[in-house]
């Protein structure tokens, strides 16, 4: 249940008028007509959220401002066709450049530290970074990359991909990346798509305490890879690598050494929505979709993310743990641009132990820690107490995303991290390189709620027909362009496949797919995924729903449910990871079904309960529930290589409890 009497957290009055969004609203107040301030921290952000969404003319620019961007921004309009969704043009006549943003500042700052499981650190400094940058910048310059080609990474999270990444945003190039646990067809599925000329990719790659080599697949990858003129190889596992079934390939640091002299990059100023980056869509439902981000949008979007919902500043140290796959790469990355310090990790979270990433917070002073529910529900059921464990002193925010954060995991955050905590549940996506619903610094924390809309986004529930809803739940949309809108997909010159994707359900108003409910302190609540919605007897339920209530257990680790087809109606399976040494028994059963039914209603009670050993995950860690239901009603399920562990989906096939 969503218990919105009293908060878990209020910001102090200090920490409220101190922050960069009360600097913020104060600014826009008096440069662009903003609402004034008047430290009512509810209703100052209600009222800057409106006029953000109904003002976007003066909010972007205003922001823009405040947050100091590098560029020539021109005289034009700031927003051409503002009804059209898609179709709006943004700054028209601006010309940035990414990368330039990034590394602006004093080079003797600390901006890059790194570490990785086998205990390596490395820093860097804003100067280091730069010549880094400069020189391998250079070297795909020689290889003829320039504007608008596509460079694709084959990574872990090192320093080397971040390095790459600004190397190619510096040239106007388009930089796209997975991380090295995707096989064969998953990898050449996505840069095939977008014709790499150019791949930046390691030897293996080290996860839990095991060596993985990537040789093999990347010999096999380049036969797949026509467009692709060079292959430049980041040593992992070796120092020196036998690259002799590699023609195409060379040492990163070798071709770094032929430009040694160059010590400052020079950077392409491009139009506002140039190609910055091509992410792709997770593929459980089909071939990958390659969505294209313009580097304007995606700078704009995170800045504003970063300084005024979760309060980065200059001199933090922001961290989130992902790898090159996941869109929180990119996000984190863009923390550069706010004067911050990017923290990277590379491996498992719990190798060599549980307490791995407090660890790296106590000891890098980390400020803003991200991470998933899945992991904090993991040190939840292993009673792992970070706070008691840890010095997380300088920790200011913790942020949460990849799926719903539940109820009980609040109480767990503000029991066992830290009680004076700013506790962000953040949701958007791959598709906007960005959120719709996030924290906001100077709001209270409410049970189970995501605080509020993003400023500039003008996010709603619908009803089916259409109808704005609130305390119902109902469709996640935007009904108004934003920056961060993506440009289109890859090899989709028409926009039909955009269109369809996002535009189709509500003509002109982004439909994102969530199922959601609207609060009455304006907060969000993600109930699941729209396509994955539970519908015994024609009642949409969302599966967050279950999940909040099941895994409050202590012998269940995790769950998924879905619905198989009955007929013309369908029952409500839930399938559930148990603890190790515990049994699904008929009095377990009970208390499950006694949990649902009490806190939510009878018709969410699961027909089945189901044990399995694993549960299907995208590399990303998000459920997959449509492989599961698709497995258990006899349906194919298409790319299984998005899937990290689709092994698991045979658990699925034929269960006898589920023939009747």
């Amino acid at each position: 249940m969503i218990d919105a009497e009293q908060p878990l957290w209020t910001p102090s009055a200090e920490r409220c008028a101190g922050s960069l969004l009360a600097r913020f609203h104060r600014a826009a107040h008096r440069e662009a007509h903003a609402p004034p301030y008047t430290g009512d921290a509810a209703q100052d952000y209600l009222a800057l959220w409106r006029w953000s969404t109904a003002e976007p003319a003066r909010f972007w620019p205003c922001l823009r401002r405040h947050a100091a961007l590098l560029g020539d921004w021109g005289s034009e309009s700031v927003l051409e066709h503002p009804q059209a969704m898609p179709g709006a043009r943004w700054f028209g006549g601006a010309r940035l450049n990414y990368a330039e943003n990034l590394l602006r500042g004093p080079p003797q700052e600390t901006v890059l530290l790194c570490a990785d499981e086998r205990g390596r650190r490395v820093r860097y400094t804003r100067g280091v970074l730069r010549r880094r940058v400069a020189r391998v910048a250079a070297a795909l310059a020689a290889r003829g990359i320039g504007a608008g080609d596509v460079v694709a990474g084959f990574l872990p999270n090192v320093p080397e991909a971040l390095i790459a990444m600004l190397a190619t945003s510096s040239l106007g190039a388009v930089w796209t990346s997975t991380s090295p646990d995707f096989g064969l067809d998953g990898v050449s599925e996505r840069f095939g798509q977008v014709d790499a000329k150019l791949l930046i990719a390691t030897d293996g790659h080290h996860y839990a305490g095991k060596a993985h080599d990537c040789l093999p697949l990347l010999e096999a990858l380049c036969t797949r890879l026509p467009a692709l003129r060079a292959v430049f190889i980041v040593p992992c596992l070796a120092p020196s690598p036998d690259l002799s079934r590699l023609p195409q390939a060379r040492l990163l640091a070798d071709v770094e050494q032929e430009h040694a002299a160059l010590t400052e990059p020079t950077f392409l100023r491009l139009p506002f929505d140039a190609p910055l980056f091509i992410l792709y869509s997770s593929g459980t439902t089909g071939k990958p979709k390659c969505i294209v981000h313009g580097a304007g949008g995606s700078l704009l979007q995170h800045v504003k993310e970063h300084q005024l919902h979760l309060d980065v500043k200059a001199g933090d140290r922001l961290f989130y743990f992902t790898t090159c796959g996941w869109m929180m790469w990119n996000w984190l990355a863009s923390g550069l641009a706010s004067g911050a310090a990017v923290v990277l990790f590379d491996g498992s979270p719990a190798h060599p132990a549980k307490g791995v990433l407090w660890a790296l917070a106590e000891e890098f002073g980390i400020t803003h820690f991200g991470t998933s529910p899945r992991y904090l529900a993991t040190l939840e059921k292993a009673d792992y107490a970070p706070g008691s464990r840890h010095d997380l002193a300088t920790l200011r925010t913790l942020m949460s995303t990849g799926s719903p954060l539940s109820a009980e995991q609040f109480d767990y955050v503000y029991r066992e991290v830290k009680a004076d905590l700013h506790l962000a549940s953040i949701s958007g996506g791959t598709d906007i390189l960005s959120c719709f619903c996030l924290g906001v610094p100077t709001l209270p924390v409410y049970r189970g709620q995501l605080q509020a809309a993003g400023l500039g986004m003008a996010v709603a529930v619908w009803s089916e027909a259409g109808e704005p809803l609130q305390e119902e739940p109902g469709e996640l949309v935007c009904t108004a362009p934003f920056p961060s809108l993506p440009t289109g997909f890859a090899n989709d010159p028409e926009g039909r496949r955009y269109r369809a994707a996002y535009f189709e359900r509500f003509p002109g108003v982004w439909h994102h797919g969530d199922y959601a409910l609207l609060t009455a302190q304006h907060g969000y609540v993600i109930l699941g995924r729209s396509d994955a919605t539970l519908n015994p007897g024609g009642v949409r339920i969302g599966t967050a729903e279950l999940y909040r209530q099941v895994e409050k257990l202590p012998e269940v680790l995790e769950c998924v449910a879905i619905g198989q087809k009955q007929g013309s109606d369908e029952r409500i399976v839930l399938f559930v990871r148990l603890r190790e040494g515990s049994e699904l028994t008929q009095a377990l059963q009970r208390r499950i079904r006694t949990l649902i039914r009490d806190n939510t209603s009878p018709r969410h009670v699961p027909g089945r309960i189901v044990a399995v050993d694993d549960i299907p995950r995208t590399r990303s860690g998000k459920l997959v529930e449509l492989a599961v239901r698709n497995t258990v009603n006899g349906l194919p399920v298409p790319n299984r290589e998005a899937i990290a562990n689709p092994q698991s989906l045979e658990q699925f096939r034929d269960r006898p409890e589920l023939a009747n």
